[in-house]
Formats: structure tokens, C-alpha cells, sequence
């Protein structure tokens, strides 16, 4: 591993080339790094948690446009979309940006909260789209997957884009773009040009995170996706693109001002792109900094017998926790019993007042309108507010990565004086957690949330050649998908017509 310097050039400054980190981001994705069993086995891993959340979304109005968007470009040898027959073939750009919303709807796949947090996992939908129209073998497609996490997650790291109110997929289309230099073979200078133009394009503001948040938030994975698909093949055809992208006047001046400058980690050409092993799955449908807080609820709410008799709760936590899905985001949507399902999975006081009540948090159920209507609930909810604390700050920025903690300490006030006090550092399901995610703990999230959707033949049939992948010949690759009856795809899907 070395650390790297980037920082702001003014225009007379251009730094040599082979100091940009585009240029090293580039050599990192093209180099012939070694494999490694654990990370094959987490990439495996991932396949089945991202199509386990795709499926269960299949008939959710956001992935039904989607779909309907990419089926109106079939392309003979392309790529499938999830739940269509695998004999319809689309471009390759618009699978990425349909399967990249059905598994980003309910925000339910993996995650590494940092210091900029992003869900690595959307990576996956456009590196396989493309495997699947360019005839690439399993093991292709693991090194690339390796490689787009080992990118994405060392910009998350250390280039804080969150703090300055840009959304974390704007390190997503570099990430996809060195990828797919991986998965074709590229050469560094045409990884170069294609990483430079996609990160150009994929920068967003915060704002669609932001208030009452809309669909949005499940479609800008699959369009950064698609974004990145399209500068590779620009890249591909001899093109150049503006340069240098993070050593730059301009974004210097929106991140940080002129003098700004940041140390990246970079793994050496002969390391493993282990970056993966860093991060983790959801074992609860809700944002990732409400994982502990659930748990924490499921083990607290059993020791209470009247939820009436709570007077207020208070949940300390860390900064982004707080601000991110805490009243310090002052978004008063947060408690607010009309909201959209994509705000309220971001509502730290919603999720902690459901989970406290029933023990149980279901992907659907807990968001159901009847649910989150309950007069009780909504009693108990509107008790409950986040409060910054500086312990918890502490020990979520200096610890490593994979160290830091991601809970809170609870404080539930009871009408009578009493208090009931606990804390929890991690999620059951995080790898420091109780009960960490393994293989089998996949399959079974996997057969959960796609039980009654599809066959069992089908979700046999998927986990077989899934769990072969390293083995896998283009043929095999190109069946990666799960199909849904025909019968069943049409009535979840999306009969308004728009332009294509």
C-alpha cells in the first residue's frame, strides 16, 4: 500500500501525468494483480445479495419504468435485464441502468460507511452488463468487480466529496470506468481517458438525498452506470477527455478551495484489490448508519411492556448518523406519517420506533402505509429525536475502516423517572458484529426476499451457476440473471409510454 498526494494544479501547475491519480487509478485497474479466494468468494457473495434485493423490487413503480425504458432497446447478444427471459436482450447500458435500480430500490445491498459512504454493490450492474453483450468469462468478470471496489472505495476514503455536498456516486462512475478497463483488457491510457470522462459526468449534489426524497435515489447508480459505459466506449474509439480531472483548478475550488490537498491509499500492482473484505451487506432494509439502531430497538423493545409509558428517547450517535438520518438533519419529513418509503428508510426516529414495537423489521411491512400510520406508532415515533455525541464521533473516525463503529448508545425516559440504557457498536450482521454475514446467511436473504416471486427451480438454477462463477465460459455469464414468470413480469410492470 502507498499513500499518494493529490491536489488542486492552477493551469500553468500541470502535474506530469504519471503523478494524477486518474493515471494511477488507471495503472491500479490494468495492472496483473494477483487473485485471492477470499475475494472471489465476497464477489460471489454480492452477486447473490444484489440480485436477492433486485428481485424482491421487481414490481416497484421506479424498476417497472426502468425496465420498460431498457426493453424499448433490445439488441440481439446483449445484456439481460433481472426478471426478463433471458432470450431478450437489451444494449448494454440500458441493463445497467434497469438492474442498477432494481437493486438499489430498497436500499437493502451492501454498503462501507467512511468518510464519504457508498454501496459499492452498484458497481456490479453495469460491470456484468457489459460481460454479458462483450462475451466475458466468470473469472473476467470477478477481476473487474475486485477492481471497481478497490477504486471506489479508496476514493471514499480519503476524497471526502459528501462534505462538500456532492452524492457519493460521484466516485461510482471512475470506479465502473477502471472496471471495465479490467473486464476488457484495456490499456491504461484508454482506462485513463474513460475514468477522467466518467468522473467528470457523475458528480450530483446531496439534494436527492435530501428533504422528501424521491425515485431518484434508486435510478442515479444505474445512470452514473450508464454514463460510465458510454465514456469507455467514447475512450475505446481514440477519445480524449478533460484532463486532469482531481488535480484540476475547478474542482479544487468546490472541494476544499485552491490549496486543498488529500492523501489517497493505493494497493501496489503486486497486492490483491481486497477493498471489498472493507465493507458489508444489510441484514435490515433501511440506511446503513439505522443497522445497529435496529438491532439495538429489537433487544430493548423486548424488556418493555408499555411503549405508551415512554416519555421521550433519546439516541446518541455519531455525526453522519445525526445528520444524515437524525433530527440534525432538520427535515421534518423524517417524522412525518405521509412520507415516501425512501425517506423513511432514512429516518432514524421511524425505523427505531418500528423495530422497538415489533422485534422484527420487514423490508415492505415496516413501510406499509397502514403500518407507518399507527396511531401508537406515530405517538411513539414523534418521542424519539438523535443527539450528536462527540464519544461516538471519536470512535467512528479514528479507528481503520473496517474498526470503526457504526451504533449508538440508546437512553429511553420512562413518564415515571426511570431509564433504560444500552448501546451497540456494530450490527449483528457486520464483520465485527454478532452474527457476521457468511455464504450461507446470502442464500438465505436470497431465498427470503425472492420466495413466492419466483420458482424454486429458477432460485436453485441461479444459486448453481452464481456460486460456479470463477468457472464460468461467456455462455454461462451470459445467463446471470433470475427470470420471473411472463405472466407475473407483465402485471408488475410499467404501462405509462414516455418518449422511447
Amino acid at each position: 500500500m502507498k499513500r499518494v498526494e493529490v491536489r488542486a494544479h492552477r493551469p500553468k501547475e500541470r502535474p506530469e501525468r504519471s503523478t494524477e491519480l486518474a493515471w494511477r487509478l488507471a495503472e491500479l485497474a490494468t495492472a496483473n494483480a494477483p487473485d485471492d479466494d477470499a475475494v472471489t468468494e465476497m464477489v460471489i457473495n454480492r452477486f447473490i445479495d444484489n440480485a436477492a434485493v433486485a428481485v424482491c423490487a421487481l414490481d416497484r413503480a421506479p424498476v417497472s419504468v426502468a425496465r420498460a425504458q431498457a426493453l424499448a432497446h433490445t439488441r440481439p447478444g446483449g445484456a439481460a435485464i433481472f426478471g426478463v427471459p433471458n432470450n431478450i436482450r437489451v444494449h448494454c447500458e440500458w441493463a445497467a441502468w434497469a438492474n442498477s435500480a432494481a437493486v438499489r430500490e430498497l436500499d437493502f445491498h451492501d454498503a462501507i460507511i467512511i468518510d464519504t459512504g457508498c454501496h459499492p454493490g452498484d458497481n456490479i450492474p453495469s460491470l456484468l452488463a457489459v460481460a454479458q453483450q462483450s462475451r466475458r468469462s466468470g473469472m473476467d468478470l470477478v477481476r473487474a468487480v475486485a477492481v471497481a471496489y478497490e477504486v471506489q472505495i479508496a476514493l471514499a476514503k480519503d476524497i471526502p466529496i459528501s462534505s462538500f455536498a456532492f452524492d457519493h456516486v460521484g466516485h461510482l462512475g471512475p470506479s465502473i470506468a477502471a472496471g471495465l478497463g479490467k473486464l476488457l483488457g484495456l490499456s491504461s491510457e484508454v482506462t485513463y481517458q474513460a475514468l477522467q470522462h466518467a468522473g467528470h459526468v457523475s458528480l450530483s449534489t446531496r439534494q436527492g438525498r435530501k428533504g422528501m426524497l424521491s425515485s431518484w435515489k434508486a435510478f442515479a447508480p444505474g445512470h452514473v452506470g450508464k454514463l460510465a459505459i458510454e465514456a469507455v466506449d467514447r475512450a475505446m474509439r481514440g477519445e480524449s477527455s478533460p484532463s486532469p480531472l482531481y488535480e484540476g483548478e475547478y474542482l479544487g475550488r468546490l472541494m476544499g478551495g485552491p490549496d486543498v490537498a488529500y492523501t489517497i491509499g493505493l494497493r501496489d500492482a503486486d497486492e490483491p484489490r481486497a477493498a471489498i473484505l472493507e465493507s458489508y451487506t444489510k441484514e435490515h432494509s433501511a440506511g446503513y448508519h439505522g443497522q445497529a439502531p435496529i438491532d439495538l430497538a429489537f433487544k430493548m423493545g423486548r424488556q418493555i411492556k408499555d411503549f405508551d409509558s415512554i416519555e421521550k428517547i433519546d439516541i446518541h450517535t455519531k455525526e453522519r448518523s445525526h445528520y444524515v438520518m437524525g433530527s440534525g438533519s432538520n427535515d421534518p419529513e423524517k417524522w412525518d406519517p405521509n412520507a415516501t418509503r425512501e425517506t423513511l428508510d432514512h429516518s432514524m426516529m421511524f425505523i427505531f420506533a418500528v423495530a422497538l414495537q415489533d422485534g422484527t423489521f420487514h423490508h415492505d411491512k415496516s413501510y406499509a402505509p397502514e403500518r407507518k400510520q399507527r396511531p401508537d406508532t406515530v405517538r411513539l415515533w414523534k418521542k424519539i429525536q438523535t443527539v450528536f455525541d462527540p464519544e461516538w464521533e471519536r470512535r467512528f473516525k479514528e479507528p481503520p475502516s473496517i474498526d470503526k463503529d457504526h451504533g449508538a448508545r440508546v437512553v429511553i425516559t420512562f413518564k415515571d423517572g426511570t431509564q433504560m440504557v444500552d448501546e451497540m457498536a456494530v450490527a449483528n450482521s457486520h464483520p465485527r458484529g454478532a452474527a457476521p454475514f457468511k455464504r450461507p446467511d446470502y442464500i438465505k436473504k436470497f431465498r427470503t426476499l425472492t420466495e413466492g416471486i419466483i420458482t424454486s427451480e429458477e432460485s436453485e438454477r441461479f444459486l448453481d451457476l452464481v456460486q460456479r462463477l470463477p468457472e464460468l465460459g461467456a455462455a454461462e455469464v451470459d445467463a446471470i440473471n433470475v427470470q420471473l414468470d411472463p405472466k407475473r413480469l407483465a402485471a408488475a410492470s410499467q404501462s405509462v409510454q414516455g418518449i422511447f
